[in-house]
C-alpha cells in the first residue's frame, strides 16, 4: 500500500512538472566561514530530524603512484577517537541519542554522515569539527597500523577472495592510462598500504582535511540562523589549510581494443566491456545512463530479452555509467549460462549496440527509462540523507547546491536521436577494454584477441 502510494505521489509530480511546473526543488543557504568552510543548510520540519553530511574534496583520484589507497584508508582512522573524543565514543555518543552513521570514499571525494534527532544537532556538529581539527591529536602509530590491516583484509575480502572481485581493478588499470588519476583502485594496492608511513598519513591529514577543502550540509529541522551559529561555535575555530588544487588529468583515448583474460575461481565465465566516457554532468553523461537502462536495465531492456530470455545463453546481464569528474566510463557485464562461451555474448552484445547506433530506440524505450528515473530521484528526496548527500554532490560536481531540476532537465531533454549520436562517439568496438573471467583451467571460453578492421 505505502509504495503505490509513492508512486501516486510521484506520478502527481511528475504531471506537474510535464505541464511546465517546478517539481524538483532543494532551497538552501549557502556561507562561508572566515577559515573557508562551505556550510550549506536546508530546513526541512516534516520530521524532528536532522542530517549531517561532510564531504571532503579529496578522493584516490589525489593520491599519487606508490601512495595509494589513502583516502580510504582515511575513511576508517576518522572513526578511531580525535583530540576530544575517546576511541569508540563516536559511535557510542551518537547511539545514546538515536542517531547513526557512516563514510564512504570513491575517486573524487570522501564524505561522512550522521542521521539523528535534531534535538542532538550539536553532538554531531562536535564529533565532525572535533575529528576536523584535533584528529592528530589521537593518532597513532598503532592505530595507523591497525586501520592499514583493517583495509588490507578489506580489500581481501571485496576483491582479491571474492568470485569476480578483480574485475574492476583490472577495468580501471586497462582503461585509464598510467599517471591518470583514476588508473588505480580506490582500496589501493597492498604494497602502498604497507609502505604508508605514518609521516605519509599526517601529511596527507594536514593537506587535505582542512576547512577550505570541505562542504558542510545540515539538512533538516532546523533554523538555519541558530545552525549556522552552531556551525561557528564548532568549526570556527579550526585553521585553513594550503589551496588544493584538482589533480591533472589530461584527455585520452584507446589506440585500440585492449583483451584480457583472468582466471578465477567460478563456476561461470563473465564478460566486462569499458568504454570511456563523457565526465559528470557533461554532454553525454546523462546520454549514456539512459544507454544503459535501455541496453540492459531491467528484465524489459533490449540485451536482457536477448539473451536472457529468447536465446538463453546467459545468466544474467546489466550495464551502468559509472560518472566521474575527470572523466567517466560505461561497463556492460554479462554471465554465461553453462556450456556457452563468452565469445557468443560478445556477438549478440555488439550486434544490439550497433543496432542502437543504426536506428534509434523507441520512444516508448526514452520515455520508460525517464519516467524510472523521475521516479526514483523524487522517492531518494523523501529521505534526509539523501537530500543531504544530492546537496554536498550538485555543490561539488556543479557549484549550484540547488542543481536538482537541471539534473532531470539533462535527461528529460534528450531525444531518441541524441542516444543514437553519443552511442556512436562513444561505445567504439575499437576503443575499449574486453576483460573475460573465466573458470580456472578454462582459458578457451573467453573473447579471442581480435584484429577488428574500423
Amino acid at each position: 500500500m505505502r509504495n503505490r502510494m509513492i508512486l501516486w505521489i510521484a506520478g502527481m509530480l511528475l504531471a506537474g512538472l510535464a505541464a511546465g511546473q517546478e517539481a524538483l526543488s532543494l532551497p538552501y543557504q549557502i556561507h562561508t566561514l572566515d577559515n573557508g568552510l562551505t556550510v550549506i543548510l536546508h530546513e526541512d520540519h516534516r520530521v524532528p530530524m536532522v542530517a549531517v553530511n561532510v564531504w571532503y574534496h579529496v578522493g584516490s583520484g589525489f593520491e599519487k603512484p606508490g601512495r595509494t589507497g589513502f583516502a580510504h584508508l582515511f575513511e576508517h582512522i576518522m572513526f578511531e577517537g580525535s583530540g576530544h573524543v575517546e576511541e569508540g565514543d563516536f559511535d557510542n555518543l551518537l547511539e545514546s541519542a538515536g542517531g547513526n552513521n557512516n563514510g564512504s570514499t570513491n575517486t573524487d571525494r570522501t564524505n561522512y554522515y550522521e542521521v539523528l534527532p535534531s534535538s542532538a544537532l550539536d553532538i554531531a556538529l562536535f564529533l565532525e569539527s572535533d575529528r576536523m581539527g584535533y584528529l592528530l591529536d589521537a593518532m597513532s602509530p598503532e592505530k595507523v597500523d591497525g586501520q592499514r590491516d583493517v583495509v588490507k583484509n578489506e580489500r581481501r575480502q571485496s576483491y582479491e577472495n571474492r568470485p569476480y572481485g578483480m574485475a574492476w581493478i583490472r577495468l580501471v588499470e586497462a582503461l585509464y592510462p598510467k599517471g591518470h588519476p583514476y588508473h588505480w583502485p580506490t582500496i589501493g594496492y597492498m604494497e602502498d598500504l604497507t609502505a604508508a608511513s605514518y609521516e605519509d598519513v599526517v601529511e596527507f591529514f594536514n593537506r587535505y582535511y582542512r576547512p577550505n577543502n570541505a562542504s558542510l550540509v545540515i539538512a533538516g529541522d532546523i533554523d538555519p540562523e541558530k545552525a549556522l551559529e552552531r556551525v561557528k561555535y564548532w568549526f570556527g575555530e579550526i585553521p585553513a589549510g594550503e589551496e588544493v588544487l584538482p589533480p591533472d588529468s589530461e584527455p585520452f583515448s584507446l589506440s585500440g581494443p585492449s583483451y584480457l583474460t583472468l582466471e578465477d575461481n567460478v563456476q561461470l565465465p563473465r564478460l566486462y566491456l569499458a568504454y570511456p566516457t563523457a565526465s559528470f554532468y557533461a554532454p553525454g553523461d546523462a546520454e549514456m545512463d539512459v544507454i544503459a537502462d535501455i541496453l540492459a536495465g531491467g528484465k524489459n531492456s533490449r540485451l536482457y530479452k536477448k539473451l536472457v530470455y529468447e536465446l538463453g545463453i546467459a545468466q544474467d546481464v546489466s550495464a551502468f555509467q559509472a560518472s566521474r569528474a575527470m572523466g567517466s566510463m560505461f561497463v556492460l557485464m554479462a554471465t554465461a549460462r553453462p556450456g556457452h562461451s563468452l565469445e557468443e555474448l560478445r556477438a549478440v552484445i555488439d550486434e544490439e549496440v550497433e543496432g542502437l547506433k543504426n536506428a534509434p530506440p523507441t520512444q516508448r524505450e526514452l520515455e520508460r527509462t525517464l519516467n524510472q528515473r523521475e521516479v526514483s530521484m523524487l522517492r531518494s528526496f523523501q529521505s534526509l540523507f539523501r537530500k543531504a548527500d544530492a546537496l554536498n554532490q550538485y555543490f561539488y560536481y556543479t557549484g549550484n547546491p540547488d542543481y536538482a531540476n537541471e539534473d532531470l532537465s539533462r535527461y528529460r531533454a534528450l531525444s531518441v536521436d541524441d542516444l543514437s549520436v553519443m552511442a556512436r562517439q562513444f561505445l567504439d568496438p575499437h576503443k575499449r577494454v574486453l576483460l573475460s573471467i573465466v573458470p580456472e583451467g578454462q582459458a578457451e571460453l573467453a573473447v579471442p584477441n581480435q584484429n577488428i578492421k574500423p
